[in-house]
C-alpha cells in the first residue's frame, strides 16, 4: 500500500511540474533574434529539467512529450504539429543527456557537466532536425535553412544555457520537496 502511495505522490509532483510547465510558457515567451523571431525563449524546460534531476532522465522525457503535447494543443497551438515534434525533440536531448549524468553522481560538478552537455547535445539534435523536419514542414528550400542555421544554433544553446543556469540554481532549493 505505501508503495502505491508513493507512486501516487511523484505522479502528482511531476503533473504539478508540467502544470508549472504550461503556466511559465504562457506568461514567459520572447523572441531573441530578430532574424528568427519564430524561435521564441520560454522557460518550460526548467520544472522540466528539476523534475529530470528528482526523477530520472526517463521521467524526465515523460514530462518533456506530456507537456508538448498540452503545450501544442493549447498555448502554443499555432505551431501545430511542428512544434511538438521540435519541443520534444529538443527538450528529449537536453533532459535525457543531462540525466543521465547526473543521476549516477548527484553533486554540483555533475550537474554543471550535465547540463553543459545537455546544451550541448540539443543544439546538436536541433541542428540535424531543422535541416530535415523544417523544410518538411515550412516547405522552406534547405539552403534557406542553413542561412539561418546559425541563428537557430546560436537560439538553442542560449535557450538551453538560461534554463540550464535556473534550474541549477533552484534545484537544491526544490529538491527537498520533491523527495518527501
Amino acid at each position: 500500500m505505501n508503495n502505491n502511495k508513493t507512486k501516487s505522490a511523484r505522479l502528482a509532483k511531476m503533473a504539478m511540474l508540467v502544470a508549472i510547465s504550461i503556466v511559465l510558457v504562457m506568461v514567459i515567451h520572447f523572441p531573441i533574434f530578430p532574424m528568427v523571431s519564430f524561435l521564441e525563449y520560454d522557460p518550460a524546460d526548467i520544472p522540466i529539467l528539476i523534475g529530470t534531476f528528482a526523477f530520472g532522465p526517463v521521467a524526465g522525457v515523460v514530462l518533456t512529450v506530456v507537456t508538448s503535447l498540452i503545450q501544442g494543443f493549447t498555448v502554443s497551438a499555432a505551431s501545430g504539429m511542428y512544434g511538438i515534434i521540435m519541443h520534444i525533440l529538443a527538450t528529449a536531448a537536453l533532459v535525457m543527456t543531462s540525466g543521465t549524468i547526473y543521476r549516477y553522481h548527484k553533486t554540483k560538478k555533475a550537474a554543471v557537466i550535465g547540463l553543459l552537455a545537455g546544451t550541448a547535445a540539443m543544439t546538436a539534435v536541433m541542428f540535424v532536425a531543422n535541416m530535415f523536419i523544417t523544410p518538411a514542414f515550412t516547405g522552406w528550400p534547405l539552403d534557406a535553412v542553413m542561412e539561418l542555421m546559425p541563428f537557430i544554433l546560436l537560439f538553442n544553446v542560449v535557450k538551453a544555457g538560461i534554463n540550464s543556469i535556473v534550474t541549477f540554481i533552484l534545484y537544491k532549493r526544490i529538491s527537498p520537496f520533491l523527495h518527501r
